[in-house]
């Protein structure tokens, strides 16, 4: 088994869910006592949103850039960065280390093949609905076309996910602004939704609609364990 590098804490509401996420998957694969071999670096959230806030990415990217070093450093063999919206600095962060790291996107868009789906709604912060880091990355890869919601709703999926979801802060009302921005999507020919950031699996779940969703947090689980227990190396 192959030792898995995290990069959490943003925020660590969503972390958690990681770390618990691979643990299960992992014992459900081997059984008996068996559990993952994880090394975490967890960041202080307030000192990333400030970053993003100011959009000075490169200072971001740095930052993490070293947390991925602390991970080799204690023996990581393959890492992941526990956000979406912070792999607008992936090339920078890899760039900083040998061992491989697994880009949420890429597993976002395989899984999306294999369901034979062609167009695909996108929830997440302004930044990952907004910027070509995500989106065009699936787009261009994957040949699926990423819908967005229309600007006033971006800022109120952006908002709740600030607001609310990574201070741990469950709504119903919110939850019911994500039904009603998913069905519009919907009506625009999304067969499916992806969650792109890491906190909205823990507000809205596959019970809410009919409509496929994609927890970005678990796929990135499922494709790190899926490596760990693999003979591959990338």
């Amino acid at each position: 088994m192959k030792t898995i590098g995290l990069i959490g804490g943003m925020s660590w509401e969503s972390t958690r869910s990681y770390y618990e996420n691979i643990n299960r998957l992992v014992n459900q694969k081997l059984g008996g006592f068996h559990s993952a071999k994880i090394v975490m670096v967890s960041v202080d959230f307030a000192e990333i949103e400030a970053l993003q806030q100011s959009g000075d990415w490169q200072t971001a990217g740095q930052l993490l850039a070293n947390c991925a070093k602390q991970l080799e450093a204690a023996g990581a063999e393959v890492f992941l960065i526990c956000t979406n919206t912070m792999h607008l600095v992936a090339e920078q962060v890899e760039a900083a280390v040998s061992i491989p790291m697994l880009h949420i996107a890429d597993v976002t868009g395989e899984y999306l093949q294999q369901l034979s789906h062609k167009k695909s709604g996108l929830l997440g912060t302004r930044f990952t609905m907004e910027q070509d880091f995500y989106k065009q990355r699936i787009q261009d890869k994957f040949s699926i076309a990423m819908l967005i919601p229309d600007n006033e709703d971006r800022q109120s999926v952006h908002d709740i996910i600030y607001q609310e979801l990574v201070q741990g802060e469950i709504n119903s009302d919110s939850r019911e602004v994500y039904l009603a921005i998913i069905d519009k999507l919907a009506a625009q020919g999304a067969q499916s939704v992806v969650l792109g950031c890491t906190e909205i699996g823990l507000l809205v779940k596959q019970t809410d609609t009919e409509l496929p969703l994609l927890d970005t947090a678990a796929l990135h689980c499922q494709a790190a364990v899926d490596y760990a227990l693999s003979s591959k190396s990338k």
